[in-house]
């Protein structure tokens, strides 16, 4: 476990403020790695700048980072010493619908703010959990983009399913198949795989042998590519979606032959955005020299909501305040509101796109 922080004006004077200690529990390490680290970076982005201007009317935030590979045993184990030995206000920018069902039972024990997850997962999106807060849109939203993309602008019918054998596969396949009978359709296979894992040979086996010319892929980056690349070598060429999870950026470097994929995206991509919260990202992050990505930038914002919301609150920082002023942050700041909500209202979460492109032959 480890924090990257500006905590250097900390125990020099008995006035000064404790800071505000969140605990994020992400992959740093394993086959999901990039995902996790560049949350965390974009993250410490705006935190550092915060930090290095007096933090939050006098409180630095401390980002305690640990790693848990994506494994859920893991982030159990990282969020009861978050909970127990560190005294975080919140936990902040977990990664993973697994992994968040796993810590469940903490976060219902001890209603401690669960903020901006990296997961679209259906128990963080409703009213069960009054102390979760997302920004991003839940995998409902994305489904029903994806099956509208195939089945009304692809006109496809035959439609399969490949998925991660956990709970954010079985999340994300009940929210595909409720968006697929909406048109009366059925899933003509559904194929499943290991988490952390790149077995796909028998997935591939399984859907080539459907005759399915479209699937909807609910993994992370590697084993989506090793899934299209191999596909593409033995003949099967079907259209492709996935969820935002999967982290387009990583997955499109990785396809190696022409391939057909829409993926649905819950924040814009910042290099083609004129939004304020995308020019400044892009001023932000340019001392770094690191190329913008969608998902460094959700890790931006997730941090700029916290300290919106934070800085409307009397210090020190109080849980039940700073859920309030999250909850509100549509209605104060319209830019957030433009990147992440429709304007028919906050419950509408935006979708984006993203589409591979290639010139391979």
């Amino acid at each position: 476990m480890f924090s990257l922080s500006l905590l250097s004006t900390l125990g020099h004077a008995e006035d000064t403020l404790p800071p505000i200690k969140l605990g994020m529990s992400t992959a740093l390490s394993g086959p999901a790695k990039e995902i996790g680290e560049q949350l965390a970076f974009g993250s410490n982005i705006y935190f550092d700048k915060i930090n290095a201007d007096s933090g939050i009317d006098g409180q630095n935030i401390h980002l305690i980072i640990a790693d848990d590979g994506y494994e859920p045993k893991n982030t159990v184990v990282n969020t009861r010493q978050f909970l127990f030995s560190d005294n975080i206000h919140a936990i902040f920018g977990s990664m993973g619908t697994p992994t968040a069902h796993a810590i469940k039972p903490l976060l219902d024990r001890h209603r401690v703010p669960f903020l901006m997850p990296f997961t679209g997962a259906d128990f963080l999106h409703n009213n069960s959990m009054p102390n979760v807060f997302n920004l991003r849109a839940s995998y409902q939203d994305e489904a029903s983009e994806q099956i509208d993309y195939l089945v009304k602008e692809r006109q496809h019918e035959k439609i399969a399913l490949m998925i991660q054998a956990d709970e954010f596969g079985y999340v994300v396949e009940s929210n595909l198949i409720l968006a697929l009978e909406k048109y009366g359709i059925k899933p003509i296979e559904v194929a499943r795989f290991k988490r952390n894992s790149e077995d796909v040979a028998k997935a591939l086996t399984q859907l080539k042998q459907s005759k399915a010319t479209a699937i909807c892929m609910v993994g992370t980056y590697k084993p989506l590519a090793e899934f299209i690349n191999t596909g593409y070598q033995q003949g099967f060429t079907p259209d492709y979606t996935a969820v935002s999870f999967a982290s387009s950026h990583e997955l499109y470097k990785r396809i190696n032959h022409p391939s057909n994929i829409m993926v649905t995206e819950v924040v814009p991509d910042p290099n083609l955005c004129d939004n304020a919260w995308c020019v400044q990202f892009n001023e932000d992050i340019k001392p770094y020299q690191r190329k913008p990505n969608r998902i460094i930038f959700e890790g931006y914002l997730n941090a700029a909501a916290l300290v919106s919301a934070a800085q409307k609150c009397s210090p020190p920082l109080n849980n039940q305040c700073l859920l309030s002023k999250l909850n509100a942050l549509f209605d104060e700041d319209t830019d957030f509101a433009r990147l992440f909500s429709e304007q028919t209202g906050n419950s509408d979460k935006k979708i984006y796109r993203s589409y591979f492109k290639s010139n391979q032959d």
